[in-house]
């Protein structure tokens, strides 16, 4: 192995390092508990060295969403790709993402809420979010009915999917009615 291929490979695990760190961090105080200052003390390396990744704060919210989008859509195209017929996948996406969004609300936090300085819904769209969004078209698009726009179909059972994981988190929806919560959005809104 050559010394540029070492230092590339070094560089590489400094990266994951600091996403990491920022994430785990995150999940246990916040967000505003993450702060290059004590990222750069936990990782023990300088602030300039965390300087040389990321230009701040922005930037590294920005990477955990990014890892966060890839990791939702390999767990939603786990749970589907169990199921059988349209209904049990339905009912499995829908599951899939409110344990995904239980088991990580900062990661949550960061692709949806928090900015990272990344482009939605557009051409600048970093790929692991389209990803993402195509994890949920591949089930949601084979039942959103006649006349239905199959992308438009998913963006409405999404909003409705991070609807009630937000509002469950909050605190604000009984916690003891989740799978009635799941049962009904499948049946009303996908009709399968």
């Amino acid at each position: 192995m050559s010394v540029q291929e070492r230092k590339e490979r070094e560089r590489v695990s400094r990266e994951r390092l600091i996403v990491a760190t920022a994430r785990e961090l995150a999940e246990q105080q916040g967000w505003d508990a993450v702060t290059t200052r004590r990222l750069a003390e936990r990782i023990e390396y300088s602030q300039p060295v965390l300087y040389s990744h990321f230009r701040g704060k922005r930037e590294i919210i920005g990477a955990v969403a990014l890892e966060g989008a890839t990791e939702m859509a390999a767990a939603l195209r786990a749970a589907t790709s169990a199921a059988d017929g349209p209904r049990t996948r339905v009912t499995a996406l829908a599951r899939a993402y409110l344990d995904f969004a239980e088991r990580n609300p900062a990661v949550c936090d960061a692709m949806f809420q928090l900015d990272g300085g990344l482009a939605f819904a557009n051409e600048d769209t970093p790929e692991p979010l389209k990803d993402a969004f195509a994890a949920l078209l591949e089930t949601l698009g084979e039942v959103a009915g006649d006349g239905v726009h199959p992308a438009l179909f998913t963006e409405v059972f999404w909003a409705a999917l991070h609807g009630l994981a937000t509002l469950t988190r909050a605190g604000r929806l009984p916690p003891g009615d989740a799978e009635q919560r799941v049962e009904l959005l499948v049946d009303r809104l996908a009709m399968v």
